[in-house]
């Protein structure tokens, strides 16, 4: 086939979540290439008419979807979904609108809790803080995702604290409780337009000192000098007392596939209290699948190689 690689324009002086993208665009184009596919790498910008001609030059039977930001902004991403679905053009991974409906992670927080699924209570720019409660809260970016703009600054001691950071700044935020517990992510792939999950991970935060927030900010996931890069460790490897909370977390994975219309791959982040109960940070409609990336290890681990887990995408895309 003739299979358009679409991604976002990565000026070199973009942050490191921003150039991984070309890191992912080169290794997804050799495979489909290995593939016996004619592929061309095609940049999305806001620049449409740019866009279209070059789509239209091409005539892809296939746009591989790489698009996670446009322009720098998470928000958006779904332009670019959106954008093939005025084609005509078929395209792997998420429909443009559970890129919508994920985007926001307040909208997806609300669509989760009208679901049924659990998701941490939040705190927008319009909530009213009626009440104290004692326990620390995370501020987050609402539209931004690759733990942008998150540091340990960012958790904060209450519900107070949390509207004074929303409200700070140019960017849109929010704050969710913080769970003080486990970090998984469980990755999906689908099949035959069903979802099937691949084994779930933990992030496992490895000598962190007193005081330090287990959370996966900036720092632990792009800058490969620092210590939580280094001491932050993924893990699939659980004993016979954890099968509760893995089906727990699986059955979880799977409402948030059937509520936000998944398709194709996606991944679900997840905190587990204490008593072992999960949680719901976000749905992930576009992760990483270069090759370290949290997706394709657990393909890894699902016994799939690289090659097999691109042609699942592009089988499903058609």
């Amino acid at each position: 086939m003739r299979i358009a690689v679409l991604h976002g324009v990565v000026p070199p002086e973009a942050p490191p979540d921003e150039q991984d993208v070309l890191v992912e665009a080169e290794v997804v184009s050799s495979c489909l290439r290995s593939q016996g596919h004619t592929v061309e790498r095609i940049e999305f910008s806001l620049s449409l008419p740019d866009v279209i001609a070059r789509l239209r030059g091409f005539a892809p039977d296939l746009a591989f979807n790489l698009v996670e930001s446009v322009e720098g902004k998470g928000r958006l991403a779904y332009f670019a979904p959106g954008l093939l679905d005025s084609l005509g053009i078929p395209y792997t991974g998420c429909p443009a609108e559970a890129f919508f409906l994920t985007g926001s992670k307040t909208l997806a927080k609300r669509i989760m809790q009208q679901a049924g699924i659990p998701t941490p209570l939040w705190l927008s720019a319009d909530s009213a803080v009626t009440e104290l409660d004692g326990s620390p809260w995370i501020v987050k970016s609402v539209w931004e995702h690759a733990s942008i703009g998150i540091g340990q600054d960012n958790v904060v001691a209450d519900s107070a604290l949390a509207a004074e950071r929303i409200r700070e700044g140019p960017d849109e935020r929010f704050a969710e409780r913080f769970i003080h517990g486990r970090e998984f992510n469980l990755s999906l792939l689908g099949f035959k337009k069903q979802p099937e999950l691949l084994p779930p991970a933990e992030i496992q935060f490895i000598d962190f000192p007193d005081g330090q927030y287990h959370i996966v900010d900036y720092r632990a996931k792009w800058d490969e000098q620092s210590f939580e890069y280094k001491n932050t460790v993924r893990t699939f490897q659980f004993g016979p007392d954890m099968e509760p909370v893995l089906n727990r977390l699986a059955l979880v994975a799977s409402q948030c596939w059937t509520v936000f219309g998944l398709r194709g791959y996606a991944r679900v982040d997840f905190r587990v209290d204490r008593n072992g109960e999960p949680w719901v940070l976000e749905v992930n409609t576009n992760p990483c699948i270069s090759p370290d990336g949290g997706l394709m290890a657990a393909a890894r681990e699902a016994g799939y190689d690289h090659g097999t887990v691109i042609a699942r995408i592009v089988a499903e895309a058609l």
